[in-house]
């Protein structure tokens, strides 16, 4: 369905693009014939300026009858303009477009609330800055180590956590968030949790896929490439993903769902959420109940 709706937006701009292109080249053309009948009236002005000087009148008739002679039919640019131009065929093809994605937006929105998920964070994966609390649904980076016991899946030196549940199905859940920085993302299991930089922070690996989100923007992050998302910043995203058809989607969420990203993958394993937060901010898995 996606790729249809994308083939056929590509089919709208192409159409767009040659009747733009035919009319530039239509008003182009216009316009340098205007151009050259403007300095054919100007020469021809000068001209019997100059003529209305002279005393010879036998000279003055003579020119002035070809001078003042009317432009033949064909002299002057006749310029037709239809008031019933149609751009029926674009009208129709961004109506279907219109209508293809709001079934497909229903239908996620759809399922979303049939496929909402209760997660819990894992609290043998928090850093040891990483402070959870109600029932493990809130995190809070913080600066006083939490006496957590050793464990071989806790994340050593980057300030995350994951879930306990795995995703292998379709999944929506939601989480707000405050603070500076924080970062909403889905990763394999098998994320490095001892290493340093890529190979461990959500995101930056081809192991994750991450939402950064701050005050006043978001940015998408994978395999260490970033994409900028240029709209205003809120503090609850949902989070869609259908793990079958290799879809991975982002919301902002407020009174409205507005889509901020998607992703067209193929995973090859489940799935856990995961945050990184930044001292002094926090995360909450939301009731979606």
């Amino acid at each position: 369905m996606i790729h249809s709706i994308e083939r056929r937006r590509s089919e709208v701009k192409e159409l767009i693009r040659d009747r733009e292109k035919a009319k530039v080249s239509r008003a182009e053309g216009l316009l340098e014939r205007l151009e050259q009948e403007i300095a054919e009236l100007r020469r021809r002005e000068a001209e019997l300026e100059q003529l209305s000087h002279t005393e010879d009148h036998i000279h003055f008739l003579q020119s002035c009858q070809s001078l003042c002679a009317p432009p033949g039919p064909g002299d002057l640019l006749s310029i037709t303009v239809s008031p019933n131009v149609s751009f029926e065929a674009v009208r129709k093809s961004l109506s279907e477009l219109k209508e293809r994605l709001e079934d497909v937006f229903k239908a996620e929105f759809k399922v979303c609330g049939r496929d909402g998920c209760q997660l819990t964070l894992d609290p043998n994966t928090a850093h040891r800055n990483l402070r959870l609390s109600e029932g493990n649904r809130v995190v809070t980076c913080v600066r006083e180590i939490q006496s957590y016991p050793d464990h071989r899946e806790r994340f050593k030196y980057c300030p995350q956590v994951l879930c306990r549940e795995g995703v292998s199905e379709r999944c929506y859940w939601e989480a707000e968030w405050s603070g500076r920085v924080v970062s909403i993302a889905v990763s394999y299991k098998e994320i490095s949790r001892k290493g340093l930089g890529n190979v461990c922070g959500m995101g930056c690996n081809n192991k994750s896929w991450s939402l950064f989100c701050t005050p006043s923007s978001y940015y998408f992050w994978h395999n260490n490439e970033r994409t900028e998302i240029p709209v205003p910043s809120s503090s609850r995203i949902g989070v869609y993903l259908d793990h079958r058809a290799g879809t991975l989607s982002f919301y902002s969420v407020s009174d409205t769902m507005t889509l901020l990203h998607r992703v067209q993958t193929t995973f090859t394993q489940p799935l856990y959420l995961g945050f990184w937060v930044w001292c002094g901010s926090s995360v909450k898995l939301c009731d979606l109940g």
